[in-house]
């Protein structure tokens, strides 16, 4: 597994990463020890970036990965923590909370959940509107001073927001969605990110499982918040979003890999066409799932490959918005000038 510095102020971490919020949350029942052993098995094959969110299974997945990590190194973990989103008793979602206040307050709860003294890095999950995100970065900065976190990202945030927050204080990276059917960061985004020294910690570059060439129509089920409100995975956009992938896959048998690992192999492809630092978050929750993602570290896709997937999967290919109307209306990153 090779490693780099996540953009030019961060801190080193694996070519891929984990991101561990389906151990705990949305995507249906969980299994407690096969999530630890996943997270084992990655950190044994040399992966260090570990992706949470304090809301993910309301302080759940944080606790998760205290017990994953229990009787390790603590350097052998870049642990990154989102924090804003506000939850209520039965899961639901009640908006967003960046002061400066409640941001303390919630290191203060990951700390303890995740029984250790700094955080690696600290990002907000979502921009929120009514707090100036100059307060929400200063307040942070003043965390970095004291030890208490190292680094700090953002999350599904545009370039404006960007600008103004890396004045504030160095962000070492953008974690936002990027994959084969969401290519939105390509408009700015990216490019912003280039000229500032951040890195882009990309996820669900299998679209939540839609593009990981195991998906079915009839796969959702009870709990699982993706054939409920993901307009990807409904109906005739989800009909038509399974044809795009069996494209994907005629490339992959030829190629001898995996739907999967076709998809996430472009992601880390594109840092080098774009000439950003980009670095895969795969969400896998299964030690079979792990092995798959962690088999596409050595995927080289050709620039005939690139050809022809952007032939099969052309930008603006995806029927259905990533996220339903609501949410996407909160995201930042999806306002353009």
């Amino acid at each position: 597994m090779q490693t780099h510095q996540l953009g030019s102020t961060g801190p080193q971490v694996s070519q891929l990463g984990l991101g561990l919020m389906g151990m705990s949350d949305l995507y249906g029942p969980t299994d407690r020890a096969e999530s630890i052993a996943t997270i084992h098995a990655a950190l044994e094959a040399g992966v260090t970036l570990l992706d949470t969110g304090d809301f993910y299974g309301m302080g759940h997945n944080e606790l998760l990965l205290r017990e994953a990590l229990a009787g390790r190194r603590r350097e052998q973990a870049v642990i990154s923590v989102k924090f804003g989103a506000l939850r209520d008793p039965l899961g639901g979602w009640s908006g967003v909370d960046n002061r400066p206040v409640a941001l303390k307050n919630f290191l203060a709860y990951s700390l303890q959940r995740l029984g250790v003294e700094h955080i690696d890095i600290y990002r907000p999950a979502r921009l929120d509107p009514a707090v100036p995100i100059e307060d929400t970065v200063g307040a942070m900065a003043d965390l970095v001073k004291a030890g208490l976190i190292r680094h700090i990202g953002l999350s599904e945030v545009g370039p404006e927001t960007l600008r103004r927050a890396h004045a504030v204080h160095p962000i070492s990276d953008l974690q936002i969605e990027y994959s084969m059917i969401s290519r939105g960061i390509e408009d700015g985004i990216v490019q912003t990110c280039r000229e500032l020294g951040i890195a882009i910690t990309a996820y669900g570059v299998l679209s939540r499982g839609l593009i990981s060439g195991h998906w079915t129509a009839q796969r959702a089920g009870e709990g699982d918040f993706r054939g409920q409100h993901s307009p990807r995975f409904q109906g005739d956009n989800l009909r038509h979003n399974l044809s795009l992938v069996e494209r994907v896959r005629a490339i992959a048998d030829e190629l001898g890999v995996s739907v999967a690992q076709v998809a996430i192999a472009w992601v880390a492809a594109q840092g080098a066409a774009l000439g950003a630092d980009i670095v895969p978050l795969v969400g896998a929750r299964s030690r079979v799932r792990l092995a798959e993602a962690l088999g596409a570290a050595s995927v080289h896709l050709s620039a005939a490959d690139l050809a022809r997937l952007a032939q099969a999967v052309p930008a603006g290919a995806a029927a259905g918005a990533r996220y339903n109307a609501h949410a996407v209306a909160l995201l930042d990153s999806e306002r353009r000038a």
